[in-house]
């Protein structure tokens, strides 16, 4: 027979109304009770019962931005929250595979005449090109950590450069305003130098591999205040994206098809790639537009390439695998944009579903020089001449932290594989590492003799690169 004291026990742990969500707000089933012990493990195992994940999958819980990683009770005494209410808790997937923080310089290359403007893995993380002041595009192996090949043509500074999703391109910007496309085993130009552009290159993105295979079309946007679509196989510009009123200082192309470009107009502009029509306008920013990050890009980037360096036969194939992988990234929601402005401020959009912003992101106090969402889509940084890293929710726009600890303005970041770190370079010739879960410091990564102006953290997690002021090329590993 039960005692009155059994009862009391059982009433004091069995009430916990918790409804569980996805990131986008969708509930899994019916609010249910649950006991107060349970933590993030039970929680765990009921999510992967209720999506009857055959293989099971790791996941974090948040309340109210707050990831939960104690038991229910714990939570609900700390917080002072009322066992009345119903608890919403926030399932997120986490990758399967974890990336380990790099910590250490493996080489610094020298071979760059001047500062080193930009660096880039390839899609499957075995090559790395970089882009320099002196004029040349090189191109190193990875294996023996020496130069494999210098890319000569250019007549001023490299500004940008782009691997084809597909890694059998690389194209490069220059200040003079033209393009060359690169074969990266040769490092050989694939004819001519590409001319149209009157001002310098800001910026240049491939048209997914989803969307095409092989990988034949990129957009490069300029200070001219014109995108143009080039054809590698045509070696032409195949349409000229004319409307804003100021110069172009970014450019996305989407995973379902569209351009989008960030310009000093103010404005963000998306566009149609058949014929090059303007669908809409994105506007709200109070000053020049200077970074553009979509929530897919890490997939568009990468293409049929993950982490496992599986290698394929043929373009059908990898156009295949990357559209599982776009799909599956991307989910029922629609692709989001984040946008960064010399106003201090960021917004977030749903372009496909609205003209108008989904958020409004303020915080920084300087301008913000990058954004970037992470690989799974669930965060967004931003670096800013504020000297400091913020991090927000990818999907709400909220804010979550401030990554404190440069003492300069913040270039450029870039994520870890896996989402769970973020890497970031400054002017105050340091790299750092900060652990999305403690919110912390992760590692201190000093060795550049002056201003970092580029990092990249290769798609398969091995590797970090950085290229700076100091005209050398740096590469950390784990």
């Amino acid at each position: 027979m039960a005692t009155e004291m059994d009862v009391e026990q059982r009433e004091t742990i069995n009430n916990v109304m918790i409804l569980l969500t996805d990131p986008e707000g969708t509930p899994l089933g019916a609010p249910m009770y649950l006991p107060q012990n349970a933590g993030p493990q039970q929680l765990q195992q009921m999510v992967n019962k209720l999506l009857s994940n055959e293989e099971k999958l790791p996941y974090a819980f948040y309340i109210s931005d707050q990831e939960l990683l104690v038991s229910l009770g714990a939570y609900l005494e700390k917080n002072k929250v009322s066992v009345e209410k119903v608890l919403t808790v926030v399932y997120q997937p986490q990758a399967v595979f974890r990336i380990r923080p790099v910590s250490r310089c493996s080489a610094t290359i020298s071979g760059h005449a001047e500062a080193v403007l930009s660096v880039s893995f390839s899609p499957d993380g075995r090559q790395l090109a970089s882009g320099s002041g002196d004029t040349t595009v090189r191109l190193w192996d990875l294996n023996t950590q020496t130069p494999l090949f210098t890319c000569t043509g250019h007549k001023n500074w490299v500004l940008s450069i782009a691997w084809s999703p597909d890694g059998k391109h690389l194209v490069s910007g220059s200040k003079a305003g033209e393009l060359f496309c690169w074969d990266p085993q040769t490092g050989k130009p694939l004819g001519n130098p590409l001319t149209g552009h009157k001002k310098w290159i800001t910026g240049v993105s491939w048209e997914p591999l989803h969307l095409s295979a092989p990988c034949r079309r990129f957009v490069s946007s300029s200070k001219d205040g014109d995108a143009r679509i080039w054809d590698v196989s045509l070696k032409k510009c195949v349409i000229c994206l004319s409307g804003h009123t100021l110069a172009i200082t970014c450019v996305k192309w989407g995973g379902d098809g569209v351009i989008y470009t960030g310009s000093q107009d103010c404005t963000i502009k998306v566009w149609e790639t058949k014929q090059g029509k303007l669908i809409r306008e994105l506007k709200g920013h109070g000053h020049w537009v200077n970074s553009l990050a979509l929530s897919t890009e890490y997939v568009l980037r990468t293409g049929a390439f993950d982490h496992t360096g599986k290698q394929f036969s043929s373009p059908e194939e990898m156009k295949k695998v990357a559209l599982e992988r776009y799909n599956k990234m991307k989910g029922n929601a629609p692709e989001r944009l984040v946008s960064g402005s010399d106003d201090f401020t960021m917004f977030l959009w749903e372009p496909a579903v609205s003209k108008h912003p989904k958020t409004r992101m303020t915080g920084h106090q300087q301008l913000v020089n990058h954004v970037y969402f992470s690989p799974d889509g669930q965060w967004v940084a931003s670096a800013s001449f504020d000297k400091s890293v913020k991090l927000w929710n990818g999907i709400t726009g909220k804010f979550v932290a401030a990554f404190r600890g440069h003492v300069a303005p913040v270039y450029q970041i870039s994520w870890s594989a896996d989402s769970r770190l973020l890497l970031s370079g400054s002017k105050d010739s340091t790299l750092k590492i900060w652990d999305i879960r403690t919110r912390k410091l992760k590692e201190d990564l000093p060795g550049h003799a002056d201003e970092v102006f580029a990092v990249d953290w290769s798609p398969d997690g091995e590797k970090v690169a950085s290229g700076g002021k100091d005209k050398v090329l740096k590469l950390w590993m784990g």
